[in-house]
């Protein structure tokens, strides 16, 4: 008799289950309808009263006063462009303000850069002094050296000249931070390198560290830009005649008359100060952010 040996049976495979896809709900998915109306509510908040100006600066004296209050002009004129460029001589005010502000975006490119430099990279006695003298300075309010600066610039007799106008703001400290923020990034081995190969700290400066710092560059010269094309009280203080007058001067001064505010003349005066910073924004944004993200600006 033969015996044979079965092979035990192979244990049964489990039936395979039957694949349950279960959609988890993503976080804050339910909320993204209120997030969308919150933010269309805050640009829409934040666009009308430029939309307002845009449209009031093409209406009358007397449809800006009317009641009830009409958004587009019934009659459209451009007669508060006109007076602006024919009776005022707003070409005059424009060129101050233009000079103003690119003297002085040129100063704290320079000025601030350098300082920046050497705090950031070079030591030297006294550093962490005059860098924490820079960070107090940039908790003083400017009101607070207003007066000290006028009677400073009169002794000099400078009042009613672009010095006046410039000199006060060619170095700024949040220019100054800003530039030293940035700097310390760069590596030191790339300045070490090139004194190590005899270049000295102007060259190392000018062809070294400067290339490298086109976003903050470009952040620091839109900032003093908008902040020497906006300032309306130290040059109404410093310029003492029309022909030093800047844009927000001669638009504070020439919309508003002895009994009246000339509302139009206003409006369309608003759109020309604030059309070349738009301009500027929109052609610079990108470098703009680069450099706030560079930073670590809040």
């Amino acid at each position: 008799m033969t015996n044979t040996k079965t092979a035990p049976a192979a244990p049964a495979r489990p039936a395979p289950r039957r694949a349950v896809t279960t959609r988890r709900q993503q976080p804050g998915i339910g909320k993204q309808p209120w997030v969308y109306g919150g933010l269309i509510l805050a640009g829409a908040a934040t666009i009308l009263p430029f939309v307002w100006m845009l449209l009031g600066s093409f209406k009358t004296q007397g449809e800006l006063l009317r009641r009830p209050v009409t958004w587009w002009p019934q009659d459209p004129t451009l007669d508060n462009y006109v007076r602006w460029f024919t009776d005022l001589h707003i070409d005059r005010f424009f060129m101050n303000s233009l000079i103003v502000a690119v003297v002085t975006v040129l100063g704290n490119l320079l000025f601030c850069s350098m300082v920046g430099y050497a705090l950031a990279k070079m030591d030297f006695a006294g550093k962490k002094v005059l860098f924490l003298l820079v960070m107090v300075t940039l908790m003083v309010p400017g009101v607070v050296t207003f007066v000290p600066l006028f009677v400073m610039v009169s002794k000099l007799g400078l009042v009613n000249t672009y010095p006046a106008l410039i000199l006060p703001f060619l170095v700024s400290p949040l220019g100054v931070f800003l530039m030293r923020q940035f700097m310390m990034g760069i590596p030191d081995s790339l300045i070490e390198a090139a004194r190590i190969d005899g270049a000295g700290e102007l060259r190392t400066f000018t062809r070294i560290v400067m290339p490298l710092c086109g976003p903050p560059l470009a952040t620091l010269g839109i900032l003093t830009f908008l902040g020497s094309w906006n300032n309306f009280l130290w040059p109404l203080v410093a310029a003492q005649s029309e022909d030093k007058y800047t844009l927000p001067v001669a638009l504070s001064l020439f919309s508003t008359g002895e009994s009246a505010t000339d509302y139009g003349l206003l409006l369309a005066g608003s759109v020309l100060v604030i059309a070349p910073i738009v301009v500027l924004f929109i052609c610079l944004q990108r470098f703009f952010i680069q450099g706030v993200a560079a930073t670590g600006i809040k």
